[in-house]
């Protein structure tokens, strides 16, 4: 059977697993430049495809115009019109399951996601590094004839600067981004702890803030109110104006959350700051340094990681992320902005 020369790769969300496909894209892309591959995804996520050779967007509407299983069969027409020989599900979740069932003829190929392993790390039967979910989303592609290698990645040129943010940057300062919310609290760094860990950074850096939502926007701009060189971006700027400014930092320190995976597509440095979740999972970001990962103290929360995703965790968890002193984050990201 010849090799397919236009794939659907399927994965609706969320944001951070979106993320994690752009690295995986460009190296499949510059190895297989004749392949045609459309990303079927929500419409919000398309500014992370662009610059892609030869990669297209196509809009899932989940809510409305393709939701339920009517909808889904409306969208599978759609797809359908586009000459598709084969399909990437990089979800494997129902809604791509019912998809794959329209697409009765067309060779499929669907993510392991290793759910055995990943039990078997939160019941603390195995305490080690897990297939990451790059490389899982790779030997999909491998499965359809493409295989690729992860470990020499290309990465883009850095974007113009959005104005509005431009005209504020100081020249002779490094680019610090921080994003230090995350979707369960079990996987937050203390926030007075950030407070302090900004307020040490601006001394030196310019430091971005970033988040989003009505209760992060207000909490990052107290916080960048109090210290000069510290902007809170959050609420003023696009998400193709974020992933714009993003490309442009010398480190971006976060949470184990998706702005980690934004920075590390355009190759930028990030320092991960670990709560109740672990590495171990496969979803550190693409292509950094162990050494970059700030870990909870496992001695003192031997349970750790309490769930995959971190939705899940004793009361006296909430905080384990405080285990990792200020004084250690704030080193760690000027070490990595001196070997920049």
């Amino acid at each position: 059977m010849p090799k397919p020369e236009h794939i659907i790769l399927i994965r609706f969300s969320a944001m951070g697993d979106v993320a994690m496909t752009v690295p995986v894209l460009r190296a499949l892309t510059e190895k297989y430049p004749q392949l045609k591959v459309t990303v079927l995804t929500r419409g919000f996520f398309k500014p992370l495809f662009e610059g892609l050779n030869n990669v297209e967007v196509f809009s899932a509407d989940l809510k409305v115009r393709h939701k339920g299983l009517l909808g889904l069969y409306k969208l599978s027409k759609e797809l359908k019109l586009l000459g598709f020989d084969a399909v990437a599900d990089l979800h494997n979740v129902l809604r791509s399951k019912i998809l794959k069932f329209f697409f009765a003829g067309k060779k499929v190929e669907q993510i392991d996601k290793g759910r055995a392993e990943k039990k078997a790390l939160i019941a603390g039967k195995i305490f080690k590094q897990i297939k990451t979910t790059h490389q899982r989303y790779a030997d999909v592609f491998e499965k359809l004839g493409y295989p690729i290698d992860l470990a020499k990645p290309k990465f883009p040129s850095k974007r113009i600067i959005p104005k509005e943010i431009s005209e504020q940057v100081r020249q002779d300062y490094s680019m610090v981004g921080i994003a230090p919310f995350a979707a369960h609290k079990g996987k937050m760094y203390p926030l007075d702890k950030m407070e302090k860990v900004i307020e040490q950074l601006s001394k030196q850096n310019q430091v971005f803030l970033f988040g989003g939502g009505k209760n992060e926007i207000q909490i990052l701009n107290e916080i960048s109110a109090k210290y000069e060189n510290v902007v809170s971006v959050a609420g003023k700027l696009s998400f193709m104006e974020e992933l714009n400014l993003i490309s442009n930092l010398d480190v971006m320190l976060s949470m184990d959350s998706g702005n980690a995976h934004l920075a590390a597509m355009f190759g930028i440095k990030v320092i991960t700051i670990w709560g109740v979740t672990h590495p171990f999972a496969g979803f550190a970001s693409f292509n950094q340094s162990e050494s970059n990962m700030l870990l909870a103290d496992r001695e003192q929360y031997s349970l750790i990681p309490t769930s995959i995703y971190g939705n899940k965790y004793p009361k006296e968890y909430e905080d384990c992320s405080g285990s990792v002193s200020v004084k250690k984050v704030v080193e760690k990201v000027m070490s990595t902005i001196s070997n920049t």
